[in-house]
Protein backbone atom coordinates (compact mmCIF):
# COMPACT_ATOMS: atom_id res chain seq x y z
CA UNK A 1 0.00 0.00 0.00
CA UNK A 2 1.19 3.77 -0.29
CA UNK A 3 3.47 4.56 1.92
CA UNK A 4 5.14 1.41 2.45
CA UNK A 5 8.90 0.00 1.19
CA UNK A 6 9.24 -2.77 -0.06
CA UNK A 7 12.55 -4.94 -0.37
CA UNK A 8 14.50 -4.16 -3.29
CA UNK A 9 12.42 -3.75 -6.61
CA UNK A 10 13.56 -3.01 -10.19
CA UNK A 11 11.85 -0.17 -11.52
CA UNK A 12 12.12 0.78 -15.28
CA UNK A 13 15.40 3.32 -15.46
CA UNK A 14 15.77 3.12 -11.53
CA UNK A 15 17.32 0.51 -9.89
CA UNK A 16 17.09 0.11 -6.07
CA UNK A 17 20.75 -0.84 -4.60
CA UNK A 18 20.95 -2.77 -1.58
CA UNK A 19 23.59 -4.95 -0.27
CA UNK A 20 24.33 -8.45 -1.49
CA UNK A 21 21.67 -8.13 -4.33
CA UNK A 22 21.34 -9.66 -8.21
CA UNK A 23 22.14 -5.92 -9.47
CA UNK A 24 25.19 -6.08 -7.21
CA UNK A 25 26.63 -8.79 -7.63
CA UNK A 26 26.34 -8.55 -11.72
CA UNK A 27 28.13 -4.78 -11.31
CA UNK A 28 30.72 -6.78 -8.98
CA UNK A 29 31.21 -2.94 -7.01
CA UNK A 30 30.54 -1.91 -3.69
CA UNK A 31 26.58 -1.38 -3.12
CA UNK A 32 25.85 2.00 -2.08
CA UNK A 33 23.55 3.13 1.04
CA UNK A 34 20.26 1.63 0.75
CA UNK A 35 18.85 5.09 0.58
CA UNK A 36 15.28 4.63 -1.26
CA UNK A 37 12.48 7.15 -2.91
CA UNK A 38 8.90 5.89 -3.06
CA UNK A 39 7.13 4.94 -6.42
CA UNK A 40 2.99 4.81 -6.25
CA UNK A 41 1.22 2.69 -9.26
CA UNK A 42 -2.08 2.98 -10.01
CA UNK A 43 -2.55 -0.36 -8.26
CA UNK A 44 -1.82 1.23 -5.03
CA UNK A 45 1.01 -0.90 -3.96
CA UNK A 46 4.52 1.13 -3.66
CA UNK A 47 7.58 0.01 -4.48
CA UNK A 48 10.95 1.69 -4.36
CA UNK A 49 13.71 3.37 -6.51
CA UNK A 50 17.17 4.45 -4.96
CA UNK A 51 18.10 7.95 -5.20
CA UNK A 52 21.82 7.80 -3.22
CA UNK A 53 24.20 7.19 -5.49
CA UNK A 54 27.88 5.70 -5.35
CA UNK A 55 30.45 8.60 -6.14
CA UNK A 56 31.71 6.85 -9.00
CA UNK A 57 27.98 7.19 -10.83
CA UNK A 58 27.74 10.40 -9.65
CA UNK A 59 30.88 11.98 -10.91
CA UNK A 60 30.16 10.09 -14.20
CA UNK A 61 26.80 12.15 -14.62
CA UNK A 62 28.03 14.97 -14.45
CA UNK A 63 30.36 14.98 -16.93
CA UNK A 64 29.58 16.39 -20.50
CA UNK A 65 27.60 19.68 -21.35
CA UNK A 66 24.02 17.23 -21.56
CA UNK A 67 24.26 15.48 -18.69
CA UNK A 68 21.69 17.08 -17.17
CA UNK A 69 19.20 15.20 -19.28
CA UNK A 70 19.44 12.02 -16.89
CA UNK A 71 19.62 14.01 -13.36
CA UNK A 72 15.91 12.65 -12.87
CA UNK A 73 15.19 9.19 -12.02
CA UNK A 74 12.90 8.37 -14.62
CA UNK A 75 14.85 9.48 -17.36
CA UNK A 76 18.40 8.38 -16.38
CA UNK A 77 17.76 4.83 -18.60
CA UNK A 78 14.78 5.78 -20.69
CA UNK A 79 16.87 7.16 -23.42
CA UNK A 80 18.92 4.05 -23.53
CA UNK A 81 17.62 1.87 -26.10
CA UNK A 82 19.17 -1.67 -27.09
CA UNK A 83 22.00 -2.31 -28.39
CA UNK A 84 20.95 -3.07 -31.86
CA UNK A 85 23.05 -2.58 -34.99
CA UNK A 86 22.56 0.91 -36.73
CA UNK A 87 19.73 1.27 -33.98
CA UNK A 88 21.08 2.51 -30.54
CA UNK A 89 20.32 5.65 -30.17
CA UNK A 90 17.77 6.35 -33.11
CA UNK A 91 15.50 9.07 -32.11
CA UNK A 92 12.78 8.11 -34.05
CA UNK A 93 13.33 4.55 -32.70
CA UNK A 94 12.30 5.81 -29.65
CA UNK A 95 9.21 7.48 -30.97
CA UNK A 96 7.71 4.97 -32.49
CA UNK A 97 8.18 3.03 -29.35
CA UNK A 98 5.90 5.39 -27.41
CA UNK A 99 4.12 7.15 -29.49
CA UNK A 100 0.66 5.24 -29.12
CA UNK A 101 0.52 5.94 -25.41
CA UNK A 102 -1.05 8.32 -23.06
CA UNK A 103 -4.42 8.95 -25.73
CA UNK A 104 -6.42 7.17 -23.04
CA UNK A 105 -10.40 8.42 -22.75
CA UNK A 106 -9.13 11.12 -25.57
CA UNK A 107 -10.17 12.46 -29.17
CA UNK A 108 -9.39 15.36 -31.10
CA UNK A 109 -11.91 17.76 -31.21
CA UNK A 110 -11.71 20.94 -33.47
CA UNK A 111 -12.90 24.37 -31.97
CA UNK A 112 -12.89 27.32 -33.53
CA UNK A 113 -9.57 27.67 -35.62
CA UNK A 114 -7.66 24.97 -33.44
CA UNK A 115 -7.75 21.39 -33.02
CA UNK A 116 -7.99 20.22 -29.25
CA UNK A 117 -7.04 16.99 -27.73
CA UNK A 118 -9.91 16.36 -25.14
CA UNK A 119 -10.21 13.46 -23.02
CA UNK A 120 -13.97 13.03 -21.86
CA UNK A 121 -15.35 9.77 -19.62
CA UNK A 122 -18.76 9.31 -17.87
CA UNK A 123 -22.10 9.39 -19.57
CA UNK A 124 -23.11 12.26 -21.65
CA UNK A 125 -26.29 12.93 -19.89
CA UNK A 126 -25.14 12.62 -15.94
CA UNK A 127 -27.53 13.62 -13.16
CA UNK A 128 -24.45 14.50 -11.03
CA UNK A 129 -23.02 17.16 -13.17
CA UNK A 130 -20.19 17.80 -15.81
CA UNK A 131 -16.56 18.41 -14.29
CA UNK A 132 -13.89 19.99 -16.57
CA UNK A 133 -10.34 19.31 -15.89
CA UNK A 134 -7.75 21.85 -16.99
CA UNK A 135 -3.92 20.90 -16.37
CA UNK A 136 -0.87 23.52 -15.99
CA UNK A 137 2.44 24.29 -17.68
CA UNK A 138 4.42 22.14 -18.55
CA UNK A 139 2.26 19.04 -18.00
CA UNK A 140 -1.01 17.73 -20.11
CA UNK A 141 -4.45 16.15 -19.21
CA UNK A 142 -2.86 12.69 -19.34
CA UNK A 143 -1.81 13.38 -15.41
CA UNK A 144 -6.05 13.41 -15.09
CA UNK A 145 -6.49 9.64 -16.62
CA UNK A 146 -7.11 7.72 -13.38
CA UNK A 147 -9.21 10.60 -11.84
CA UNK A 148 -11.34 10.68 -14.95
CA UNK A 149 -12.24 7.31 -14.85
CA UNK A 150 -13.10 7.11 -11.03
CA UNK A 151 -15.40 9.98 -11.55
CA UNK A 152 -16.80 8.32 -14.60
CA UNK A 153 -17.80 5.12 -12.41
CA UNK A 154 -19.17 7.71 -9.31
CA UNK A 155 -21.60 9.10 -12.20
CA UNK A 156 -19.94 12.36 -13.68
CA UNK A 157 -19.68 13.21 -17.32
CA UNK A 158 -15.89 14.26 -17.35
CA UNK A 159 -13.73 16.22 -20.10
CA UNK A 160 -9.96 17.49 -19.33
CA UNK A 161 -8.94 19.28 -22.66
CA UNK A 162 -4.67 19.83 -23.28
CA UNK A 163 -4.50 23.31 -23.04
CA UNK A 164 -3.32 24.57 -26.77
CA UNK A 165 -0.02 24.32 -27.14
CA UNK A 166 0.61 21.43 -24.77
CA UNK A 167 0.06 17.52 -24.80
CA UNK A 168 -1.58 16.71 -28.01
CA UNK A 169 -3.74 19.62 -28.48
CA UNK A 170 -2.43 21.89 -32.07
CA UNK A 171 0.49 23.56 -30.94
CA UNK A 172 0.14 27.03 -33.04
CA UNK A 173 2.81 29.19 -33.80
CA UNK A 174 3.47 32.07 -31.72
CA UNK A 175 2.59 35.48 -32.54
CA UNK A 176 1.36 35.01 -35.63
CA UNK A 177 -1.25 32.39 -35.37
CA UNK A 178 -1.92 32.42 -31.56
CA UNK A 179 -0.87 35.10 -28.69
CA UNK A 180 -0.17 32.61 -26.29
CA UNK A 181 -1.84 35.63 -23.82
CA UNK A 182 -4.47 34.96 -21.48
CA UNK A 183 -7.08 36.48 -23.47
CA UNK A 184 -6.39 34.86 -25.88
CA UNK A 185 -6.05 31.28 -23.54
CA UNK A 186 -9.80 32.37 -22.42
CA UNK A 187 -11.44 33.39 -25.38
CA UNK A 188 -10.42 29.63 -27.01
CA UNK A 189 -11.59 28.01 -23.98
CA UNK A 190 -14.94 29.59 -24.31
CA UNK A 191 -15.08 28.45 -27.89
CA UNK A 192 -14.17 24.46 -26.73
CA UNK A 193 -16.65 24.96 -24.13
CA UNK A 194 -19.42 25.55 -27.11
CA UNK A 195 -17.95 23.38 -29.62
CA UNK A 196 -18.87 20.20 -26.52
CA UNK A 197 -22.24 22.16 -26.03
CA UNK A 198 -21.69 22.25 -22.23
CA UNK A 199 -24.25 25.44 -21.36
CA UNK A 200 -25.09 24.33 -18.21
CA UNK A 201 -22.82 25.51 -14.84
CA UNK A 202 -20.42 23.02 -14.48
CA UNK A 203 -17.71 22.18 -11.93
CA UNK A 204 -14.20 23.18 -13.10
CA UNK A 205 -11.11 21.72 -11.41
CA UNK A 206 -7.75 23.59 -12.05
CA UNK A 207 -4.05 22.39 -11.40
CA UNK A 208 -0.67 24.12 -11.57
CA UNK A 209 1.22 27.13 -13.16
CA UNK A 210 0.15 29.70 -16.11
CA UNK A 211 -2.40 27.91 -17.96
CA UNK A 212 -3.64 26.19 -15.39
CA UNK A 213 -3.81 30.18 -13.00
CA UNK A 214 -5.71 30.69 -16.25
CA UNK A 215 -8.81 28.64 -15.16
CA UNK A 216 -9.03 30.46 -12.25
CA UNK A 217 -9.11 33.91 -13.81
CA UNK A 218 -11.67 32.80 -16.05
CA UNK A 219 -13.95 31.25 -13.43
CA UNK A 220 -13.50 35.25 -11.69
CA UNK A 221 -14.53 36.70 -15.39
CA UNK A 222 -17.54 33.91 -15.43
CA UNK A 223 -18.91 32.99 -11.83
CA UNK A 224 -22.06 31.96 -13.30
CA UNK A 225 -20.98 29.32 -15.36
CA UNK A 226 -19.35 27.58 -12.51
CA UNK A 227 -21.15 25.21 -10.02
CA UNK A 228 -18.65 24.57 -7.84
CA UNK A 229 -14.44 25.26 -8.37
CA UNK A 230 -11.60 23.54 -6.94
CA UNK A 231 -7.90 24.60 -6.87
CA UNK A 232 -5.33 21.83 -7.11
CA UNK A 233 -1.91 23.36 -6.20
CA UNK A 234 -1.84 25.82 -8.33
CA UNK A 235 -0.35 29.51 -7.23
CA UNK A 236 -2.79 31.29 -5.00
CA UNK A 237 -1.38 34.63 -3.73
CA UNK A 238 0.97 37.29 -4.23
CA UNK A 239 3.73 36.06 -2.74
CA UNK A 240 3.52 32.37 -5.03
CA UNK A 241 7.27 31.47 -5.35
CA UNK A 242 8.18 30.78 -9.19
CA UNK A 243 10.29 27.12 -9.94
CA UNK A 244 13.67 27.67 -11.28
CA UNK A 245 11.99 26.13 -14.58
CA UNK A 246 10.02 29.06 -15.64
CA UNK A 247 12.53 31.68 -14.26
CA UNK A 248 14.74 30.02 -16.84
CA UNK A 249 12.48 30.03 -19.33
CA UNK A 250 11.42 33.55 -19.09
CA UNK A 251 15.19 34.46 -19.68
CA UNK A 252 16.47 35.41 -23.03
CA UNK A 253 18.35 32.76 -24.52
CA UNK A 254 18.48 30.80 -21.98
CA UNK A 255 14.82 30.24 -22.43
CA UNK A 256 15.13 29.18 -25.92
CA UNK A 257 17.67 26.40 -25.03
CA UNK A 258 15.70 25.14 -22.08
CA UNK A 259 11.95 24.89 -24.02
CA UNK A 260 13.88 22.09 -26.02
CA UNK A 261 14.71 19.54 -23.48
CA UNK A 262 12.31 16.63 -24.21
CA UNK A 263 12.52 15.41 -20.40
CA UNK A 264 11.11 19.02 -18.92
CA UNK A 265 8.04 18.33 -18.12
CA UNK A 266 8.78 14.47 -16.32
CA UNK A 267 11.61 16.26 -14.51
CA UNK A 268 8.98 18.75 -13.23
CA UNK A 269 6.65 16.83 -12.29
CA UNK A 270 9.45 14.65 -10.30
CA UNK A 271 10.99 17.66 -9.06
CA UNK A 272 7.75 18.47 -7.05
CA UNK A 273 6.76 15.39 -6.13
CA UNK A 274 7.83 12.29 -3.36
CA UNK A 275 7.49 9.65 -6.25
CA UNK A 276 9.47 9.03 -9.19
CA UNK A 277 7.47 8.57 -11.89
CA UNK A 278 6.44 4.90 -13.45
CA UNK A 279 8.61 4.72 -17.21
CA UNK A 280 5.78 4.48 -19.49
CA UNK A 281 3.80 7.98 -17.64
CA UNK A 282 7.50 9.81 -17.85
CA UNK A 283 6.82 8.52 -21.78
CA UNK A 284 3.96 10.34 -22.25
CA UNK A 285 4.98 13.81 -20.77
CA UNK A 286 7.98 13.64 -23.30
CA UNK A 287 6.41 12.27 -25.96
CA UNK A 288 5.14 15.48 -27.51
CA UNK A 289 8.74 17.15 -26.83
CA UNK A 290 10.55 14.30 -28.79
CA UNK A 291 8.19 14.51 -31.60
CA UNK A 292 8.62 18.43 -32.60
CA UNK A 293 10.33 21.63 -31.37
CA UNK A 294 7.04 23.21 -31.22
CA UNK A 295 5.61 21.96 -27.74
CA UNK A 296 8.93 23.89 -26.06
CA UNK A 297 8.46 27.15 -28.01
CA UNK A 298 4.56 27.16 -27.18
CA UNK A 299 5.95 26.09 -23.45
CA UNK A 300 7.90 29.45 -23.84
CA UNK A 301 5.50 31.46 -25.43
CA UNK A 302 3.13 30.85 -22.75
CA UNK A 303 5.53 31.19 -19.86
CA UNK A 304 6.96 34.52 -21.33
CA UNK A 305 3.47 36.62 -22.22
CA UNK A 306 2.17 35.62 -18.91
CA UNK A 307 1.41 38.71 -16.72
CA UNK A 308 2.36 36.55 -13.68
CA UNK A 309 2.33 39.62 -11.03
CA UNK A 310 -0.69 40.99 -12.16
CA UNK A 311 -2.42 37.71 -12.79
CA UNK A 312 -1.82 36.81 -9.12
CA UNK A 313 -2.81 39.84 -7.73
CA UNK A 314 -6.32 39.39 -9.83
CA UNK A 315 -6.92 35.98 -8.53
CA UNK A 316 -5.80 37.23 -4.86
CA UNK A 317 -8.26 39.93 -4.74
CA UNK A 318 -11.03 38.45 -6.92
CA UNK A 319 -11.42 35.24 -4.32
CA UNK A 320 -11.01 37.46 -1.33
CA UNK A 321 -13.75 39.73 -2.43
CA UNK A 322 -17.33 39.56 -0.79
CA UNK A 323 -18.43 39.07 -4.79
CA UNK A 324 -17.20 35.80 -5.37
CA UNK A 325 -20.22 33.38 -4.27
CA UNK A 326 -19.33 30.33 -5.88
CA UNK A 327 -18.32 27.17 -3.70
CA UNK A 328 -14.44 27.40 -3.56
CA UNK A 329 -12.30 24.21 -2.33
CA UNK A 330 -8.49 23.75 -2.38
CA UNK A 331 -7.38 20.47 -2.36
CA UNK A 332 -3.44 20.65 -1.83
CA UNK A 333 -0.88 17.96 -1.80
CA UNK A 334 0.45 18.22 1.43
CA UNK A 335 4.33 17.44 -0.13
CA UNK A 336 4.49 19.81 -3.00
CA UNK A 337 7.87 21.09 -3.38
CA UNK A 338 7.02 23.72 -5.80
CA UNK A 339 4.43 25.40 -3.96
CA UNK A 340 4.18 25.69 0.39
CA UNK A 341 1.37 24.81 1.83
CA UNK A 342 1.01 28.21 3.40
CA UNK A 343 -0.48 29.06 -0.31
CA UNK A 344 -3.64 27.05 0.72
CA UNK A 345 -3.62 28.54 4.02
CA UNK A 346 -3.25 31.91 3.13
CA UNK A 347 -5.87 32.05 0.69
CA UNK A 348 -8.63 30.17 2.26
CA UNK A 349 -8.22 32.64 5.08
CA UNK A 350 -9.31 35.53 2.78
CA UNK A 351 -12.74 34.24 2.24
CA UNK A 352 -13.04 31.72 4.86
CA UNK A 353 -17.48 31.53 4.79
CA UNK A 354 -17.16 30.30 0.72
CA UNK A 355 -13.05 29.14 0.20
CA UNK A 356 -12.61 25.69 2.12
CA UNK A 357 -9.77 23.35 2.05
CA UNK A 358 -8.54 19.81 2.38
CA UNK A 359 -5.36 18.22 2.71
CA UNK A 360 -4.12 15.72 0.72
CA UNK A 361 -1.19 14.01 3.06
CA UNK A 362 1.58 11.92 0.54
CA UNK A 363 0.86 14.26 -2.48
CA UNK A 364 2.85 16.77 -4.35
CA UNK A 365 2.47 19.30 -6.89
CA UNK A 366 0.01 16.91 -8.95
CA UNK A 367 -2.17 15.03 -6.66
CA UNK A 368 -4.17 13.84 -9.83
CA UNK A 369 -1.18 12.28 -10.52
CA UNK A 370 0.84 10.77 -6.97
CA UNK A 371 -2.18 10.00 -5.90
CA UNK A 372 -5.55 10.07 -7.73
CA UNK A 373 -7.85 7.87 -5.32
CA UNK A 374 -7.40 10.70 -2.69
CA UNK A 375 -8.13 13.85 -5.34
CA UNK A 376 -11.83 11.90 -6.19
CA UNK A 377 -12.60 10.95 -2.52
CA UNK A 378 -11.68 15.01 -1.98
CA UNK A 379 -14.06 15.77 -5.07
CA UNK A 380 -16.78 13.60 -4.20
CA UNK A 381 -17.46 14.88 -1.00
CA UNK A 382 -17.21 18.60 -2.29
CA UNK A 383 -19.69 18.16 -5.32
Amino acid sequence: MAGQISSCTVLSSAVCRQPGSVVESLRGSTPAPPVCRKVRRRGGCTVVAAVNEGGEEKAARKKGLFSFVTDNDSSRGAIQLPNTPAQDGNLGQMISSIEGKGRDYGSYVRAGEFSWFVRETGPAKSNKGTVIFLHGAPTQSYSYRVVLAQMAKAGYHCYAPDWLGFGFSEKPQPDYDFSYTEDAYHEEFDKLLTRLKIESPFFLVTQGFVVGSYGLTWALKNPSRVSKLVALNTPLTTSTPLPGIFQQLRFPLVGEFTCQNAILPERFVEAGSPYVLEIDDADVYRLPYLDSSDPGFSLLAATRKAALKDMMTQIAQGFSSTNWKIPTMVAWGESDKHLPKSEAENFVKTNPDIIKSVMLAGAGHLPQEDWPEKVVEALNRFF
